[in-house]
């Protein structure tokens, strides 16, 4: 008997364990997605703001080196982030003229930024007070 209570309680310790682990594995490193050796910077028209979880992604029109039109795909940090920084689904609207700078993707032939500073295009931000800048974690 006094086995069969040893053994529900190490599964128990063992299921906490792992409910608690799980929302820290469940993070990413962007590392294999961007480059954070390089930086680029474009400047354009928002197309659509997507604020939902797990990742907001903003998304831009700007024209390419030979006046092709580029749509760039912007991803930022957790809606809830965001939004303590001063951000809500309405800060960037369609047709807003925005400047971004960050790590470009990895994967060949796509318009992807992340770790991105977004600010006005004359280098002011976008909400007053708030950050610009999507803070990337230190490598360890």
């Amino acid at each position: 008997m006094a086995e069969r209570s040893i053994g529900a309680a190490v599964a128990a310790l063992a299921l906490g364990l792992a409910a608690v682990g799980a929302p820290a594995g469940a993070h990413h490193s962007n590392a294999p997605f961007y480059d954070a050796s390089r930086q680029v910077e474009t400047e354009g028209a928002v197309t659509r703001f997507v604020f939902r979880n797990p990742h907001a992604f903003l998304y831009l029109e700007s024209a390419g080196q030979t006046g092709e039109k580029i749509e760039w795909q912007v991803e930022l940090g957790a809606p809830a982030s965001l939004t303590r920084t001063g951000w809500t689904p309405e800060t960037l609207k369609p047709g807003m003229v925005i400047k971004v700078s960050g790590r470009p993707s990895r994967a060949e032939g796509s318009h992807g930024i992340c770790c991105a500073r977004i600010t006005r295009p004359d280098g002011s931000p976008i909400v007053a007070g708030g950050r610009v800048q999507e803070d990337s974690p230190s490598p360890r």
